[in-house]
């Protein structure tokens, strides 16, 4: 779930453009084109991956001219890339769907706050909590990071966009849409979950070292 066009009062558009600012210049710090310099091979993996969610994102729904419904992706950016480079890829494919005139410039923070930051915080808690607290068992990896990560990214997401049109909304066609369209949020989480899932099963048994987040031989060569 994204905006297509500003409902929201200039004070959250303001408020979301500086926390997404800061969230980013945080990842920056973290230098994370170095390991695309230092790895041939993955430039070319993040910057595929990247062009291939862009084309993805423009199969969506959209039954009012604001909200848009469509797959995130960010889950399976970030298990492969890690945060930095997923949220990098994020704000490139938001900029991208401002430059093809499908967003507003102004809500250019609020969808990066909704459909990348956001998500990824829930991603990334599921999996430290695997990594640190599991087993290392290839199928928890798997299922809970995948799939049930998927789900709750997308549900994290779609709230955190009701929340701000309830919040930041003084339309009250909006609100009151915004209440319906919540009611999809289950519809979503399925088909997000599903694809990310299969994708991520799909690397991991053909080229496991291309999940940043998962690690080979702790998982396979030490059981």
């Amino acid at each position: 779930m994204s905006f297509a066009q500003s409902v929201l009062t200039p004070w959250l558009l303001v408020l979301c453009a500086v926390v997404s600012s800061g969230v980013l210049a945080w990842m920056v710090t973290l230098r994370p084109w170095q390991a695309l310099v230092d790895n041939p091979a993955l430039q070319h993996r993040w910057l595929a991956a990247t062009l291939g969610v862009m084309l993805l994102w423009q199969l969506r729904a959209q039954a009012v001219d604001w909200l848009t419904l469509h797959l995130v992706f960010t889950t399976l950016l970030l298990l492969l890339f890690k945060a930095p480079l997923a949220l990098v890829s994020n704000v490139m494919i938001n900029v991208a769907m401002v430059a093809i005139g499908r967003n507003e410039w102004a809500l250019l923070g609020v969808n990066v706050l909704v459909t990348g930051i956001v998500p990824a915080i829930v991603v990334g808690l599921v999996w430290r909590f695997v990594d640190r607290k599991l087993p290392d068992n290839v199928a928890l990896f798997m299922f809970i990071c995948g799939f049930f990560g998927a789900a709750m990214a997308t549900l994290a997401g779609g709230l955190a966009a009701v929340g701000l049109i309830l919040i930041g909304s003084q339309d009250a066609q909006a609100v009151l849409l915004a209440k319906e369209y919540a009611m999809f949020l289950p519809l979503l989480m399925p088909s997000e979950a599903f694809i990310t899932g299969m994708l991520l099963i799909i690397l991991m048994v053909y080229h496991p070292d291309w999940v940043a987040t998962f690690n080979d031989h702790r998982y396979i060569d030490m059981q």
